[in-house]
């Protein structure tokens, strides 16, 4: 049996010559990505809630409730709290508060659905809500 014969990988090479230039394509410059533009924090943070709670809660273990936007995430609620009230923010436990049904002389009425969120801080931090 006879060795077959090498395979060629494309033209010979010859010294001294040069490759054909390949006209290149234009590329545009990329436009510039628009991202969600930021919210103010008033808009973030409705209003504390005060509840026997809740007040425990911010005196023994320095946490505080608010009731925030329902659309917001937790790192906006805490860089809200943080520019609002200038504190450190440990952390946001958040829960989203379906709204009951009532029942009222002219029917059923339903509450609306509002988002709670619970901020941890800083032990030597505080935050005066009244």
């Amino acid at each position: 049996m006879s060795p077959a014969p090498a395979k060629s990988k494309g033209p010979a090479k010859v010294p001294g010559a040069k490759r054909p230039q390949v006209p290149s394509k234009k590329v545009k410059p990329a436009k510039p990505v628009a991202g969600p533009k930021p919210v103010e924090p008033v808009y973030i943070i409705k209003r504390p809630i005060l509840t026997e709670k809740s007040t425990y809660l911010s005196g023994e273990m320095k946490q505080y409730a608010f009731e925030v936007s329902p659309d917001a995430s937790k790192t906006e609620i805490k860089q809200a709290i943080q520019q609002l009230y200038k504190v450190r923010v440990l952390g946001v436990n958040t829960q989203v508060r379906k709204g009951k049904f009532r029942r009222m002389r002219y029917g059923l009425t339903q509450e609306p659905t509002t988002k709670k969120a619970t901020i941890r801080v800083h032990r030597d931090d505080v935050i005066e809500l009244f």
